[in-house]
């Protein structure tokens, strides 16, 4: 059984396409190479398996043949075992049976934690915090397992009761949780208002099957009862999803029959053109899309089309660059092949795609497209616009980049520890517009830091280190070492000193999640909002029709 199962993986895997990705013999000649190949692989794990000195994981040996077939293809073709199914349907449709919470493992003591419980789900409604750390699920003690085994026992048939033992941080004994699991709909429009009294701001965070119908429900509600006169999509971060969602958001801001994105794959036949299916919307409102460098596939088809047809600017900075387009293949065993099948191109003909996987460097690395190898296109109204590497804004807002410290701050469990204990001795808080963090509540949180340990490295520091090695080998520190010990000063962690530094991103990160414990997603957006450039700007361009116009017009000023 163990043999047919994997020859039944192969032979799926051939019969998807992907295999042995070159065409360029005859296709007779290429269907003698895979079999030939197949017999050989075939044959290798049987003898490895029953000769091999010691005992062979047959299951793990094949996978990890699979895993590198497919990872010297592209990071997006990869092979989905039946354990791991749930969670794929669950992005394609943002739904699952469970708890409706983030769970996280800690990095010290051990343990998962919940990290955030969702606006109306089943942990939020049994009263279960952030921060509370999950003893036992049921019978079983699940203190030592991993947050994603967890994670696999609170899933479950909706309707489908269980009691959580839980340790709240402050509290002494563990307390017992009823919960009762319900089908979890994650909503893909975080938050949608009003800013500057008249222009609608809605943030869009992936692209389900769902997500269309998200955006126009948010999106009528704008226009017809807060009668807003522009409008702001949000799509920094959001990674992707489903192609159809793109087109159908579109379809809300363009005449019905546009060609919105084509595609075109090695088998002819699966060529395609997406068109917007149905009546528009609005094809006249003013509109502006935020994206940045995580705003990926189907999130930058809907930016860079609508700025291809000039019915929308962009603002941010330059999109992610993937110009490629996943499809799913079953496999024997309720396993899944997501396979790259095409490439796509948007209005005016151009592939964003960046990176070029079909030609890697000796090391296997996968060089950008520069820019001096795209070519131009132009949008409807001719504006010159260029394929290779994303979607360029029109009024592009550089982001500060995150230093180190920011990254170990997010990643550690101190900050969370904090903000729990600060919100077990806050009950409430002012609504998201009023709120403000003290600098006293700041400098309690850099003695909290320093009295937990916090550490972070500092990639200055290393790369000190490896300078002075190497300078110390060829012989220039026998003349004069004081540069190295200047600098040794200058990188030599200072958890006081860096928190001074880099206060304003300390704050702005201690506030976003101190208003997420009191009004979950959408707070913590709106709090992220209150200083954001990229925003701003937008927000100046729609206020401006003049500039507007001549933005999408291509007019010099």
């Amino acid at each position: 059984m163990q043999r047919k199962r994997i020859f039944g993986w192969l032979c799926a895997l051939w019969l998807s396409g992907v295999v042995f990705p070159g065409w360029a013999q005859e296709k007779n000649d290429n269907h003698f190479e895979v079999s030939k190949n197949l017999d050989i692989f075939n044959a290798l794990v049987k003898e490895v398996e029953m000769f091999y000195v010691d005992s062979v994981d047959v299951d793990k040996t094949v996978r990890r043949g699979i895993d590198a077939m497919l990872g010297g293809l592209d990071p997006y073709t990869e092979y989905i075992p039946e354990e791991d199914m749930g969670d794929f349907k669950q992005l394609v449709t943002g739904e699952y049976g469970g708890i409706g919470a983030y769970i996280r493992q800690r990095r010290t003591n051990g343990g998962t934690m919940i990290i955030e419980p969702f606006e109306g789900m089943p942990a939020a409604e049994a009263g279960l915090k952030a921060g509370d750390l999950i003893l036992a699920i049921d019978t079983v003690d699940v203190s030592t397992f991993s947050s994603d085994k967890v994670s696999e026992l609170l899933k479950g048939v909706p309707n489908s009761k269980m009691v959580l033992t839980i340790q709240r941080p402050g509290e002494k004994k563990p307390r017992k949780v009823e919960v009762v699991r319900k089908q979890v709909l994650v909503n893909q429009v975080t938050w949608y208002g009003v800013e500057n009294d008249s222009i609608g701001y809605i943030y869009l965070q992936s692209f389900t099957d769902k997500s269309a119908q998200e955006v126009k429900k948010a999106f009528l509600d704008l226009k017809e009862n807060h009668h807003i006169k522009a409008l702001v999509l949000d799509l920094r971060n959001n990674g992707g999803g489903i192609l159809d969602g793109a087109v159908q958001i579109v379809g809300m801001f363009t005449p019905k029959g546009t060609k919105v994105v084509s595609t075109q794959a090695k088998n002819k036949a699966m060529n395609r053109i997406y068109r917007t299916p149905v009546d528009p919307i609005d094809t006249v409102m003013p509109m502006a899309v935020l994206i940045n460098g995580s705003s990926a596939s189907a999130a930058e088809i809907l930016s860079g089309s609508l700025q291809d047809m000039d019915r929308a600017v962009l603002v941010g900075q330059r999109s992610f660059g993937k110009g490629l387009v996943q499809a799913s293949r079953d496999l024997p065993y309720n396993g899944n092949l997501k396979v790259t099948i095409s490439k796509y191109y948007i209005p005016s003909g151009r592939c964003i795609q960046q990176l070029d996987y079909s030609h890697r460097r000796a090391d296997g690395s996968v060089a950008a497209i520069p820019d001096s190898l795209t070519s131009v296109f132009y949008t409807r109204n001719g504006r010159p616009v260029r394929d290779g590497g994303g979607v360029r804004p029109e009024f592009e807002v550089e982001e500060p980049k995150m230093p180190t410290l920011m990254y170990y701050l997010a990643v550690d469990t101190v900050l969370l520890d904090f903000v729990t204990d600060w919100a077990q001795k806050h009950k409430t808080i002012p609504p998201v517009e009023e709120f403000q963090l003290s600098d006293e509540d700041f400098e309690a949180f850099k003695a909290y830091a320093s009295e937990k340990g916090f550490t972070y490295d500092r990639q200055s520091e290393k790369a000190l280190k490896n300078l002075k090695e190497v300078a110390e080998f060829e012989g220039y520190l026998e003349d004069d070492s004081t540069l190295f010990k200047t600098l040794e000063e200058k990188l030599t962690p200072n958890l006081g000193r860096d928190f001074d530094r880099f206060k304003p991103e300390i704050k702005r990160l201690l506030s976003a999640e101190i208003v997420k414990r009191y009004y979950y997603q959408k707070g913590e957006l709106r709090q992220n909002l209150k200083d954001d450039k990229v925003l701003a700007k937008a927000l100046q361009v729609l206020a401006d029709p003049v500039l507007y116009r001549k933005t999408l017009s291509g007019e010099k000023e």
